[in-house]
């Protein structure tokens, strides 16, 4: 266990208040503004710090550094805006994917990212990220014919849908 300081605060903060998952980037800059002189450093070894304390969780996504959120949050979802880069939370989940399963497979988790434009990035509100056009959405893992688990270290366990 790590102690608190100023830098560590403000980065867990930072993660709090954010609208969705957001990458050690963004934690920089945005700590930076609390915590003058922070280096990138000091941001990388607090993720992994707060990583291995349970206190945050990483949230992957296909050919992208992961993003990081509060643990112990209710089973949701995500949405990728492809122009801008940022991942917001989706509450909304469609309940039992069951059926989606092969047969004979049984399903104990899911996972889902949606991808597109942001609501900001659809009106024309926000710039697209620095230096690129429209991203393009990552290529899906291929997951060997075995594997069907699709889970991944930040999904939550997820009761059956009760219509």
């Amino acid at each position: 266990m790590e102690r608190n300081t100023k830098q560590r605060d403000a980065i867990k903060s930072v993660i709090s208040e954010a609208h969705g998952p957001v990458s050690a980037r963004e934690v920089f800059d945005l700590a930076q503004r609390r915590v003058r002189g922070m280096g990138m450093a000091t941001v990388y070894r607090t993720l992994k710090s707060l990583v291995a304390d349970r206190g945050i969780v990483q949230v992957e996504m296909p050919g992208e550094p992961p993003r990081y959120e509060i643990s112990g949050k209710a089973h949701h979802h995500h949405f990728y805006c492809r122009s801008c880069g940022k991942m917001f939370e989706v509450e909304q989940c469609p309940g039992d994917l069951s059926y989606l399963a092969p047969k004979g497979f049984k399903l104990e988790n899911h996972d889902l990212l949606l991808l597109g434009l942001c609501a900001d990035c659809v009106s024309g509100a926000k710039p697209a990220k620095a230096g690129s056009k429209a991203r393009r959405p990552p290529k899906p893992k291929t997951l060997p014919a075995h594997d069907h688990s699709h889970s991944h270290p930040h999904t939550h366990p997820h009761p059956p849908h009760r219509p």
